[in-house]
């Protein structure tokens, strides 16, 4: 007989961490072109890891890993890479060799890719996409950016008005492989001509008696939303309504797909990017540095060669007044202060109506309203800054005129930098401009030109008792 072994003090091993897994690995196994290594190597791998691995790839390698990895694992890579690095390596790639991609990947997801690919590549990708695949991504890519349509995906669970609870359950079980890549949440009750009658949820289903009709166990008159809803408004419903989706229906009351609040979410955070970029100059798209770098020169300088402009006519404000600068040499100093404190506020408030625009809550028809609102914030912040740096002036010098011109200058320009900062994207909105990416220059050329204009002509108007500073 086996006598027992003592147990007391002995603990169980402690796993040791797993090491990142080194992309070296990775790139080696393409340039062999291991299909099956470079599957294992990203079934191992987390998400952070492989994105990084994935985005660190030339487009020769992009392209030989998607060709080499099956189709599904090539979805799924796709959807790991920054878009403008996806569409480089889908241009590259023949169109049978896309199409067989695009069969695995979401509806949405495929819509987008098209509608951002070259229209003679996207043609001949569509052309070679199953016949029933092509139309519902023609459909899907035909619809305006981040509206209801745009968004939503296709794939969801329609069941006929007409069946039983064990009939539904028969048909999951059935289908089971074909709906795992669903989100399925909900089930649609819809009526003969494919009209939405009611949703029915799985733990409804679930728990309802078999030989039940899914009338009596859905939700009838359930929260839908249009297919040309805009992503404004779908915030606001998904606000009021947290659903994980909601049903998309045409204008005829017909289910046409699902729109995902996380989809909704996504595309504004994508939109306030995107914004974020053009206010700092990026324009003509999304920037990674691995982008060519022509292209990337060309698309900054389309922005830096306008600001050249705009700020040689805030500097010729400074060269018609050179003799009262060079009189009153104090005032140098004073003139970046009053710019930069002027455009600060100025930004404040574009940040603020650029952010109504995108919730909706503000039109270019409440330009009144709102540069009444900005007047009273100018008037009490323009008042409080110009006290300051007249104060600063005053205890520098121990001259009241320069106190006096500095202090009104900052508080006029404020004021006047808020109101241009409220209204210039209502109105660059109201005639179909890019709010994002021509308010920032515009504020800064007028209180540059304006804060300049003030403090010099003033000056001037003081030049005896400023003299010699």
């Amino acid at each position: 007989m086996q006598s027992e072994q003592p147990t007391e003090g002995l603990t169980e091993p402690t796993p040791s961490p797993s090491l990142p897994l080194r992309e070296a690995d990775f790139e080696d196994a393409i340039d062999r072109i291991d299909g099956a290594a470079c599957e294992a190597w990203l079934d191992e791998a987390d998400a952070r890891e492989a994105v990084h691995a994935l985005a660190a790839l030339s487009d020769e390698q992009r392209v030989a890993l998607l060709g080499m990895i099956s189709a599904e694992r090539a979805a799924e890579a796709l959807d790991l890479l920054h878009v403008s690095q996806a569409i480089e390596a889908l241009e590259d790639m023949t169109p049978e060799a896309v199409a067989s991609i695009f069969e695995q990947m979401p509806s949405d997801d495929r819509a987008d890719l098209i509608k951002s690919l070259d229209e003679k590549d996207a043609e001949a990708i569509l052309t070679a996409l199953d016949d029933e695949v092509e139309e519902n991504v023609r459909r899907l890519a035909a619809y305006e950016e981040d509206s209801a349509g745009a968004l939503m995906v296709s794939e969801f669970l329609a069941i006929p008005e007409s069946a039983t609870i064990r009939d539904v359950l028969a048909n999951l079980e059935t289908n089971a492989e074909r709906y795992r890549n669903f989100n399925v949440q909900y089930t649609y009750v819809v009526d003969e001509a494919g009209k939405l009658r009611g949703v029915l949820p799985i733990r409804r289903l679930l728990l309802a008696r078999r030989a039940s009709s899914v009338l009596d166990a859905m939700i009838a008159d359930p929260i839908s939303v249009l297919d040309t809803m805009p992503n404004e408004d779908l915030q606001a419903v998904f606000k009021d309504y947290p659903f994980i989706g909601l049903p998309v229906i045409s204008a005829d009351g017909t289910l046409i797909g699902v729109v995902e609040q996380s989809d909704v979410v996504l595309a504004a955070a994508e939109e306030a990017d995107s914004l974020y970029r053009q206010s700092q100059g990026i324009v003509g798209g999304e920037e990674l540095r691995s982008m060519p770098l022509l292209l990337r020169s060309r698309r900054r300088l389309a922005w830096l060669s306008v600001n050249i402009v705009l700020n040689i006519l805030a500097a010729s404000v400074i060269a018609f007044h050179q003799d009262t600068l060079e009189a009153v040499i104090a005032l140098a100093v004073f003139l970046p202060i009053i710019s930069d404190m002027s455009g600060c506020s100025g930004n404040q408030a574009v940040a603020v109506s650029m952010r109504e625009l995108t919730l909706g809550v503000t039109r270019p028809k409440d330009i009144a309203r709102v540069l009444l609102k900005e007047c009273s914030v100018g008037i009490l912040n323009g008042v409080a800054l110009g006290i300051l740096i007249g104060t600063v002036a005053y205890f520098w010098k121990g001259n009241i005129y320069l106190s006096v011109v500095v202090g009104t200058a900052l508080s006029l320009n404020t004021l006047l930098a808020v109101c241009i900062g409220g209204a210039v994207p209502l109105i660059l909105k109201g005639f179909k401009t890019d709010p994002a990416l021509a308010s920032g220059p515009i504020l800064t050329t007028i209180t540059d030109m304006c804060g300049f204009l003030i403090v010099l002509t003033m000056a001037s108007a003081m030049m005896a008792n400023l003299t010699g500073l």
